[in-house]
């Protein structure tokens, strides 16, 4: 609405919401005249300035001679010069306020309404004629003349809200409405009704808006929009070839991960985006409810441990209680792991958790982060760690049947955004295995080398480039993306791996792979303390550090195997994924500590 400037004359409509580049702006934003069309030229935008200061002139003349000035109250429409009033807070504690619009009283647990809210993503053909109060974003607005289109959105649902000048919906209401800024919190009532509306989610019906009140409102200015966000690659390359064409005058905003990270709040409300963490949630779920299906044990393992959990160098190391007479070296938990094996010999038999877990590793890569969250069992074996193979294939189907079964609207728009091949697996019976001599194997057969020139051998460590070779062939062969590499070498496993009893060469170990990229890693574990200690000093870990947990085995202990999955990789790889910063809610890598 209009608003009187310091001298009297009535300032212009300003547009809250940062228009394209190349259009004509004032002070970065685009400006409306007081039918609510755009001003699109300087020309015209100087024009407009000299007809407010001529009509504001007027009004002063007009006073001075003792006559009735422009302007007056109420929440009616204003045109011409006529300046539109400033409404002040409205309250809405009870029954319905006079004011139809204008900026709501702040929520301080002061309301008692009775209002019933409806959910945008529940608004369909089936309401018509009904009712309804929605509580949405302003995702943009459309006003010209003497009516206002306002699309509306809740977690990706989007609904468009229409209003037409009328006895019952005033042209102020209108300019309020159409200069809402994008993001902006409204409280909106109206009526449904039945419409072809191709451009938002709920397309058969819209809304006829009979009120609408401001909760909080968005600065002007986002550092990133939500559509350009919100846009495939596949668009973005085409409008970008378009524009290297000659056929367009520009081509769509590019949205860079470092932009969406350092605004990973307007990130989340990307719809894609926002679904890729409710499958990440899901799949913390779904590995729960197996587990406690089977019988399993929540446990909550400490973070700040005395020594490194897994050995090497890749440990965030920290004073614990420093500066003080209790300081000592500490650690962050590079995983559960010693926690879980001290819990079997607690007698819990199996357990598992999801928690952090923190890898000090200098990796600026797709798939590495320094902390993740942890998806992470243990149990109990009779015979042979293949038991706890089983365990894992039961579980993960599980994760993919209950993404594919309750999931499938995420999945929609996530697929919409960031194209991907539904993941192949067995959703019965065992899932593909071989031996980590058959995979070298493989990779040897389809002439694959080292880095260096050199031939692969049965006791290195597979590269990443090594495991995609290696899942392309699996999935060329056997046709799935899900599988299991078995019998690692020694050399490349931790201190409390067990060794094979026909070759200590390798190891009952064994990593879990989805579209050839390696999610879980996990053995059967050393259950004697004359092992653990031999082996602890061959990889050089210092017995002494880990004296709690190599006791724990010396009072009898179950034979038993486990692994620990990373589920931000697990949520990138079911979906295809090119990044695991796009499934870490606030991801940790070597340059990120904020936000």
């Amino acid at each position: 609405s209009l608003r009187s400037s310091s001298r009297g004359t009535p300032a212009f409509v300003m547009a809250d919401a940062a228009a394209p580049e190349g259009e004509f702006l004032v002070e970065g934003k685009p400006v409306f005249d007081d039918a609510g069309a755009r001003i699109i030229s300087k020309g015209a935008y100087k024009k407009f300035i000299a007809k407010k200061e001529k009509d504001a002139k007027k009004a002063a003349h007009k006073e001075a001679a003792g006559g009735e000035a422009g302007g007056g109250g109420g929440g009616g429409g204003g045109g011409g010069g006529e300046a539109a009033v400033v409404l002040g807070p409205v309250t809405y504690t009870g029954a319905e306020p006079e004011q139809l619009f204008g900026d709501l009283k702040l929520v301080q647990s002061n309301q008692k309404t009775g209002r019933v809210f409806t959910h945008v993503s529940k608004l369909d053909a089936t309401l018509d004629g009904q009712e309804v109060w929605l509580r949405a974003r302003v995702h943009n607005t459309r006003a010209k003349g003497n009516n206002c289109f306002v699309v509306l959105r809740t977690a990706g649902a989007t609904v468009q809200g229409a209003m037409f000048k009328s006895d019952t919906v005033p042209k102020e209401m209108i300019k309020f409405a159409g200069a809402l800024s994008k993001e902006t919190v409204v409280d909106v009532k109206g009526l449904v009704v039945k419409a072809d509306v191709k451009s938002c989610t709920q397309n058969d019906i819209e809304i006829s808006v009979l009120r609408i009140y401001v909760i909080s409102r968005a600065d002007v200015g986002l550092p990133m929009q939500i559509d350009d966000a919100g846009r495939s690659e596949g668009e973005v390359v085409e409008s970008e070839r378009k524009l290297a064409a000659g056929e367009v005058d520009g081509a769509y905003v590019r949205v860079g991960t470092d932009i969406r990270l350092d605004n990973r709040v307007l990130d989340m409300r990307v719809p894609a985006q926002n679904a890729i963490f409710r499958i990440s949630s899901a799949v913390g779920h779904f590995f729960r409810t197996a587990l406690m299906e089977k019988g399993f044990t929540e446990i909550h393992t400490p973070k700040i441990i005395a020594g490194a959990s897994e050995g090497g160098a890749d440990v965030f190391r920290l004073k614990y209680m420093e500066n003080t007479r209790f300081e000592q070296p500490a650690c962050l938990a590079q995983s559960p792991q010693l926690y879980k094996q001290m819990c079997i010999m607690g007698d819990l038999e199996r357990v598992f958790e999801v928690g952090p877990v923190f890898r000090a590793e200098n990796s600026h890569t797709g798939r590495h982060l320094t902390e993740f969250v942890g998806l992470d069992f243990e149990m109990c074996i009779n015979e042979s760690y293949t038991e706890a193979l089983d365990m894992t294939d039961f579980f993960m189907v599980k994760i993919f049947e209950g993404i594919k079964k309750n999931f499938a609207h995420e999945l929609k728009i996530i697929s919409q955004q960031y194209p991907f091949e539904p993941l192949q697996y067995s959703a019965t019976g065992e899932n593909f295995r071989m031996k980590y001599p058959e995979g070298m194997q493989l990779l040897r057969d389809a002439g694959i080398k080292n880095d260096d020139g050199s031939e692969i051998t049965d006791f290195q460590d597979l590269s990443t480039p090594q495991e995609k070779k290696l899942g392309n062939i699996v999935k060329e062969k056997h046709g799935t993306d899900f599988w299991c590499l078995e019998h690692f070498p020694m050399e490349v496993r931790p201190f409390y791996t067990m060794p094979c009893e026909h070759d200590p060469r390798f190891s009952n170990s064994y990593d879990v792979f989805m579209r050839g990229q390696e999610i879980m890693s996990g053995a059967q574990r050393v259950h004697t303390v004359e092992i653990l200690e031999k082996q602890c000093k061959e990889k050089g870990v210092d017995p002494v550090e880990l004296k709690s947990y190599i006791d724990a085995f010396r009072y009898g202990a179950f034979p038993h195997a486990g692994g620990g999955i990373g589920c931000e990789r697990v949520v990138m790889l079911y979906l295809g994924l090119d990044n695991v910063r796009k499934t870490s809610l606030f991801p940790r890598d070597p340059n990120r500590l904020t936000p």
